[in-house]
């Protein structure tokens, strides 16, 4: 049996991705849609690329797939638009999938959420808090889940309370697209350095949440796409609403890139981090009672709010997938959950650095006029040792917006002022921080311990003194960064330098984020990594095997 699921128009119109499972649940392949057609977030595109590509890692046709389970239900989103299964299926995956139309299962997108997270994560049984923009009818819902049992709805919030629906218009009230919230995040922790006091907008009682801002009428009940998108603005409105009234303003002062010298800016993004956080908190302790365990889960977009998922107690899981994307593994495993899942989920699932894409080959890079050689530990050790900055491509892609090691950009960060350079070879806003990556003991003297969010980079936590000192490129202005812990050879160049680090008595950590040019997607093919390597002011390029520098720049002075 071979279940294919997907996040796909017209429900999931941003996001989307293909991810294949076979009988067991086992994961042969999963993408998202943008890694491929190299467009962001692949706004009202169908995964039909990443489809395609799991499928060729499977060798199989789309006459193959038995099942194909949507993350959303579609049939009350937009009611009556197609005439039959094989006419979604050609709208939303855009595959031919023969005469035999696979069986079509539409998963409630917060229970897609769900899954996505309980059965990645290494726990028997767990409370599941979802939390995001919304879904067909919640904006918050509450689960529990255990293994061999139906997974449980225990509470649910309407649209009208979305947290998600909150900071979105604080990030558009910023200038940012709703979509660039992880921004907003960044730039609230300079109101956190500051001490700011911010108003409470958010009602906490025993066993319930009530915003402060809310539209003059509650909407309960089913709703058409349509109609969640009038309430969405209705919502969103007055939130950017309030803002106003807060900050004083309509928006920002100062250009983007001087956002943190604007206080109405940071008040504004500091009020939204703390309505999250505040709300987060109460609904996880709801969500521990609720399962009567103290596992638990998050998954949905607020879940990459890696602030506030710093500040919850553990045991804490949060997928790599935890936004829309994610919903194509929750509905696949929705219809057939994994029989056994005793480790945390590996997120290397997607393109091979030199294995074929969804085209069925691989792209040639172009690499004519780069100086290459073989892949040296001490050498790659001894350029990053001396202040040069790089990049790393190897072996299977990361699913999710994190990169771990397998498509970043890496560098020593040994000063505060890498951080100013590193933002300037992304053409990234100056006040933007970065994470680090080291090995788990190591890791346990530069910052709080996190069990299970280091893996994926997914909970900022606060560094040590010694973390502040030999790490200041990735410590943030309120003294937290976004660790991440590598285990064993998940990304064998970056292990291998950082245990060559600790041999030659050298602080093992790196600087360590995303290999993608302002605009872009994490590359995903060696041509996008040779590409991006040649439009970006990086020092030299692991591919593979091979390590390339551009002419001009073989030596080891610190730049």
């Amino acid at each position: 049996m071979w279940i294919l699921g997907v996040n796909a128009p017209p429900t999931g119109w941003h996001d989307s991705a293909a991810c294949l499972i076979d009988q067991d649940g086992r994961i042969v392949a999963f993408s998202e849609e943008e890694r491929l057609n190299r467009r962001r977030h692949s706004l009202y595109r169908k995964p039909m690329s990443a489809a395609r590509f799991v499928l060729a890692q499977a060798g199989l046709t789309p006459a193959d797939i038995d099942v194909v389970a949507l993350g959303w239900d579609s049939e009350q989103l937009y009611p009556r638009r197609f005439a039959s299964d094989a006419d979604f299926l050609a709208y939303a995956v855009g595959l031919d999938f023969g005469p035999r139309t696979p069986e079509v299962v539409r998963v409630p997108h917060h229970q897609a959420h769900a899954a996505s997270s309980f059965y990645a994560s290494p726990f028997r049984k767990a409370g599941v808090l979802v939390i995001d923009g919304h879904g067909e009818n919640e904006s918050s819902t509450v689960w529990t889940y255990e293994d061999g049992a139906e997974p449980r709805l225990e509470r649910s919030w309407q649209r009208t309370a979305s947290l998600g629906y909150a900071y979105d218009a604080a990030s558009t009230w910023l200038g940012f697209s709703f979509l660039n919230a992880g921004k907003t995040m960044g730039l609230a922790a300079y109101g956190r350095a500051a001490g700011l006091a911010t108003e409470s907008l958010v009602d906490l009682t025993a066993d319930d949440f009530r915003m402060a801002v809310a539209p003059l009428t509650e909407h309960h009940g089913t709703a058409t796409a349509d109609e969640i998108k009038e309430q969405y603005d209705t919502v969103v409105g007055r939130w950017r609403a309030r803002y106003t009234e807060i900050a004083g303003a309509d928006g920002p002062t100062a250009p983007e890139d001087a956002l943190a010298d604007d206080p109405k800016a940071v008040l504004v993004a500091y009020t939204a981090q703390r309505v999250v956080e505040e709300t987060v908190t109460h609904l996880a302790a709801l969500t521990r009672k609720a399962a009567g365990v103290e596992e638990l889960c998050l998954s949905g977009g607020v879940a990459l709010n890696c602030s506030t998922n710093g500040t919850l107690p553990g045991p804490l899981y949060v997928p790599p997938v935890p936004h829309d994307a994610g919903v194509a593994l929750g509905a696949a495993w929705t219809v057939r959950p994994p029989r056994h899942h005793t480790t945390p989920l590996s997120p290397y699932q997607g393109t091979d650095i030199h294995g074929p894409d969804h085209t069925g080959r691989p792209p040639a890079p172009d690499t004519t006029g780069l100086l290459r050689t073989d892949l040296d530990t001490d050498t790659l050790t001894t350029l990053l040792m001396d202040g040069r900055i790089g990049a790393v491509a190897q072996g299977r892609a990361e699913v999710g917006p994190r990169a771990l090691c397998r498509r970043s950009i890496i560098a020593v960060p040994d000063t505060a002022e890498v951080n100013t350079r590193v933002n300037r070879v992304k053409n990234r806003e100056q006040w933007r921080p970065f994470a680090g990556v080291t090995r788990r003991d190591y890791g346990a003297r530069l910052w709080e311990q996190q069990e299970h969010l280091s893996r994926y980079m997914l909970g900022a936590a606060r560094a040590t003194d010694l973390g502040r000192e030999v790490a200041p490129g990735v410590v943030h202005i309120d003294g937290t960064t976004r660790p991440q812990v590598l285990h064993g050879d998940e990304a064998p160049a970056v292990g291998a330098v950082l245990d060559t680090l600790a041999r030659r008595g050298a602080p093992p950590v790196l600087l360590n984020t995303s290999f993608n040019d302002k605009g872009e997607p994490i590359v995903n093919t060696a041509a996008d990594a040779v590409a991006a390597f040649r439009a970006m002011d990086l020092d030299f390029l692991v591919l593979g095997d091979d390590l390339y520098r551009k002419p001009g720049r073989t030596g080891g002075d610190r730049r």
